[in-house]
């Protein structure tokens, strides 16, 4: 998972110097994530960048990849992961998943317009 990761991080990267998030369709055909499965080997990949991530103390870049069928939040395994990783304490969906997804966000966007 960690060379898929490396296909993904680029892509995150311009998106957050954007300032924008991208469906997870959309990074997966992006960052040329071979089928078949392709959506969820690139949620596998993600939650890779989520550990580098925390290990090296910098926001979750994977913040910046959201489901087309969540209203703009990520799926249940990024807030999971977070979880795992001692970073979000709170359910995987709803309000509470909602407002630290949208703080994790803008330190992303922020980090990476710097």
């Amino acid at each position: 998972m960690t060379a898929i990761a490396d296909l993904l991080r680029p892509v995150l990267e311009d998106r957050a110097r954007a300032g924008a998030t991208i469906l997870y369709a959309h990074l997966a055909h992006a960052a040329g994530v071979p089928s078949p499965h392709s959506i969820h080997k690139t949620g596998e990949a993600l939650e890779v960048l989520m550990e580098q991530d925390a290990a090296h103390g910098r926001p979750l870049l994977a913040a910046v990849a959201i489901s087309k069928a969540r209203d703009g939040v990520p799926a249940p395994g990024f807030f999971q992961k977070a979880s795992d990783l001692g970073l979000y304490f709170g359910p995987d969906r709803g309000p509470q998943a909602a407002t630290f997804h949208e703080l994790e966000l803008e330190k992303v966007w922020a980090a990476y317009r710097e």
